[in-house]
């Protein structure tokens, strides 16, 4: 499939930019060669499709079901209890709805952490995006319920081969609250021993460190060192409570951190993001929405936005989290987490992303495009989605969108009668 994009604004200057199969191969002021599909790029804008580097997808079921709540009695008394009535068919629709989700607002590749992988994999993959899959790991100290886990992530990483390769399966242990030392220690190694990435939360809030210090003796991360988790291929959400040293082992391993504001703010587990401290010691920091029933949306430009706000705000300093700054973040650190080649609108990248809408008003004046992403649209600008070289949105329709939210819709209420 060739697709040619003709007289698109990268920074106030038009090109076109040439589609080969999954990867950008051209982009000149000039193409003119024979394609399968011509797309006006007129009063449009390219940019890289967006990087949710944390989410629990098929949560799109649980919006507004459970809000004004603390983090604590929100799991055990509202999430957990509904979860363990979920089926994989409530997944599949959730899932869906949250790909449907992504694409309308930009988005083209996810990091997950859910239940019943095989549901959310084959969303996706209907849906055409790109996701890091993992599967959602608890054991709550019991040795039946480790076994389980174990014998669950071998037979779901056999399976793979039947999945497009725009889906990487990665290891979910959830926190280090609902994950035995034990069954941590498993993952690093069964990881290491795959090529797999990790991905888990991480102090979240004070209670959490608070509840490290007294059961383990020692903060959460020194606690993952010990374990043998941390590397480059760990990502962790939330770190709103990292102290110095934390920070410095982090960097020295190589991990990567995921900032998660919308739902850090709702549920009131902190505001005070040491990305400054981050970034100074060498720690990628990355940008996520939670799962939608802790943030609502999966609306990667309004995260842009709360994350620089509140993090000039918390730190007194509104040279802080820059427009610049805060769009590399939100795309570019797709490849640090993921290892794909994307996130960039360059000659040789994965054909991974959107053309935004420059005929709308908070898109006008466009004195600095990037500026006007992070400060004042939000994902209703974004036109047309292109990942893996295939358009998933064009004009604002995603094929088949009316069917998955009424799917989905009656996903949720017969969850929540059951």
């Amino acid at each position: 499939m060739r697709i040619l994009i003709k007289n698109t604004e990268t920074d106030h200057s038009k090109k076109d930019i040439l589609i080969e199969g999954n990867k950008i191969t051209r982009i000149e002021e000039h193409i003119d060669t024979p394609v399968d599909k011509v797309i006006d790029g007129t009063r449009k804008a390219v940019v890289p499709g967006m990087f949710n580097g944390h989410t629990h997808a098929a949560m799109t079921l649980m919006r507004g079901y459970a809000d004004d709540m603390p983090l604590m009695p929100w799991l055990e008394e509202k999430i957990w209890p509904l979860e363990a009535k979920l089926t994989e068919e409530d997944v599949y629709w959730g899932a869906k709805l949250a790909c449907l989700e992504m694409i309308k607002t930009g988005t083209t590749t996810m990091v997950d952490m859910y239940h019943h992988f095989p549901a959310t994999a084959n969303a996706v993959d209907e849906m055409g995006i790109r996701c890091m899959i993992t599967h959602a790991g608890f054991d709550f100290g019991k040795p039946d319920m480790v076994e389980n886990y174990k014998k669950t992530v071998q037979s779901q990483l056999e399976k793979m081969a039947g999945y497009s390769d725009r889906i990487n399966y990665a290891l979910g242990p959830h926190a280090i609250y609902t994950v035995s030392a034990d069954l941590l220690k498993w993952v690093a190694d069964f990881a290491r021993h795959n090529g797999l990435n990790i991905h888990t939360h991480l102090s979240e809030t004070k209670g959490e460190v608070e509840d490290a210090l007294k059961n383990f003796g020692m903060r959460p991360v020194h606690y993952l060192k010990k374990d043998g988790l941390l590397g480059p291929n760990l990502s962790l959400a939330h770190c709103l409570y990292l102290d110095d040293d934390e920070i410095k082992i982090l960097a020295d391993n190589g991990c990567q951190v995921v900032h998660n504001p919308a739902s850090n703010l709702k549920l009131a587990s902190g505001n005070k993001f040491r990305s400054a401290d981050l970034k100074k010691a060498g720690v990628t920091v990355c940008l996520g929405t939670d799962g939608t029933c802790s943030g609502n949306n999966l609306d990667m430009y309004e995260t842009m936005k709360l994350a620089a706000l509140t993090g000039k705000v918390a730190w007194n300093d509104p040279t802080m989290w820059s427009a610049e700054e805060t769009f590399a973040i939100a795309t570019e650190t797709v490849e640090t987490v993921t290892g794909i080649k994307a996130g960039k609108i360059e000659e040789g990248y994965l054909a991974d992303l959107s053309l935004v809408n420059l005929n709308v008003p908070e898109m006008t004046p466009n004195f600095n495009l990037i500026s006007n992403l992070v400060y004042s649209a939000n994902g209703n600008v974004v036109d047309t989605v292109i990942c893996d070289g295939k358009v998933l949105m064009e004009n604002r329709k995603v094929p088949g969108e009316e069917e998955i939210m009424e799917k989905a819709a009656q996903a949720a209420f017969n969850l929540v009668r059951r």
